[in-house]
């Protein structure tokens, strides 16, 4: 557990709480915290779950991965845009995903531009629920800046989860003329 909680708490101060502005220049850790929930980048509802606990509830269902990760991530559906958000109050795209994935310890990049460098590169024929979709949107059409999770595959179309500016967090199609263009690629990091 202390090995989990210094990996959090090395990636957290390694990785950049914002989502699309540059990121600062070489942070280091010169001391290590005993309590993760005393870092000033960790959100204050932070709830640490014993080992213990997480693999009783893994037992009670036949639900993958991929199917937690993404019930938890629906719970954020109409949640409003907070540029660097990471809550129920506000919540930006790579909050949304990093929230997600973290929730059940797996620790992603806080920026949808690094998260893009994680997991395997796969085609849309084959993506499946809980992979990754990255695009690059607006006049940043040069760099990936926005990340959306599959909550579902139907008629051919993939729906996703995000976080967009305009209405906070929703679930999009592919399909949808905008994404279809501005999307990039898809990943799988399960």
């Amino acid at each position: 557990m202390k090995k989990n909680l210094i990996l959090i708490l090395c990636i957290i101060c390694f990785s950049n709480c914002k989502s699309s502005k540059r990121a600062k220049k070489n942070n280091t850790v010169t001391a290590q915290h005993t309590n993760i929930k005393d870092h000033p980048n960790v959100p204050a509802d932070y709830e640490i779950i014993p080992r213990e606990e997480k693999s009783s509830r893994k037992k009670e269902s036949s639900k993958s991965q991929a199917d937690y990760i993404i019930d938890y991530a629906l719970e954020f559906e109409g949640t409003r845009y907070k540029w660097g958000g990471t809550t129920k109050s506000g919540m930006d795209c790579s909050g949304l995903v990093f929230e997600s994935f973290r929730n059940h310890d797996i620790l992603l990049p806080r920026i949808s531009r690094d998260m893009a460098k994680k997991g395997t590169k796969i085609s849309l024929k084959k993506v499946n629920t809980g992979d990754l979709l990255f695009f690059k949107t607006g006049g940043r059409r040069n760099s990936i800046n926005h990340v959306g999770l599959i909550t579902a595959i139907r008629n051919n179309d993939i729906e996703f989860i995000h976080a967009t500016s305009s209405k906070g967090v929703i679930v999009s199609h592919l399909n949808e003329k905008y994404w279809l263009n501005a999307f990039e690629e898809a990943r799988r990091v399960l």
